[in-house]
């Protein structure tokens, strides 16, 4: 087991090529909760960016987009991907640089199971959205935590298997913190990996009918 942040910078080598069926199902479904033909001149901000996999989407959308990863490694793969984007480096368990009301929209894939506090994070996360805006956000379902999987890479230099920390929060942990930071939940879905998706990804087909994915829109 290693920690959040030097997992990160180790999985960055092979973050986009090692045939991840959850990052696979995420862009699937992320988009809709996104609502790119909605966000001409709108002020984003993506938070865990990751590699840059929905920033260059964001930006393609007419978005001015600021993007946050604590991982060096990760933002050196985002900015060599989108080097028009604004990256920052920053924990998203720490209070955000920006002032109150800064942005229409935040984005966070993917990572808020590595946050012990997610109350904090969704409070935060208010401050810095204007009124009636929206935070989006994807994240492993607590179904494959209670199936004994979590985060895992292969190392490239070895090839051994990496886990990285995390925390299994239960669907009602994100809705109540959700309410408890004063959002009004919009939507919010639970995706199971399908034979369609089994096909075009060869590592999901040992999770075919395993929710794996949940994502959600809560407004401000």
């Amino acid at each position: 087991m290693v920690d959040v942040r030097a997992g990160y910078d180790r999985w960055a080598e092979v973050y986009d090529s090692d045939g991840n069926p959850l990052i696979a199902l995420d862009e699937r479904v992320v988009p809709r909760f996104v609502r790119t033909n909605e966000l001409e001149d709108k002020r984003v901000l993506e938070l865990a960016c990751g590699t840059g996999r929905h920033t260059s989407r964001l930006l393609a959308a007419g978005a001015r987009v600021t993007a946050v990863d604590f991982s060096r490694g990760m933002l050196e793969k985002a900015k060599a991907r989108v080097p028009s984007a604004t990256f920052l480096e920053g924990d998203l368990t720490k209070p955000l640089p920006f002032p109150d009301g800064s942005f229409d929209l935040v984005l966070c894939c993917l990572a808020l199971e590595h946050v012990r506090d997610l109350a904090a994070v969704f409070r935060e996360v208010k401050r810095v959205l204007c009124k009636d805006g929206a935070f989006v956000a994807s994240d492993m379902h607590p179904y494959m935590r209670l199936r004994g999987k979590q985060a895992k890479f292969d190392d490239p230099k070895d090839g051994s298997g990496v886990y990285v920390d995390g925390y299994l929060h239960p669907i009602s942990d994100y809705v109540m913190a959700a309410l408890d930071a004063g959002f009004r939940i919009e939507r919010i879905e639970e995706h199971v990996v399908d034979e369609a998706l089994a096909k075009e990804w060869p590592r999901a087909e040992k999770y075919v009918g395993w929710q794996m994915l949940v994502a959600f829109r809560v407004t401000a």
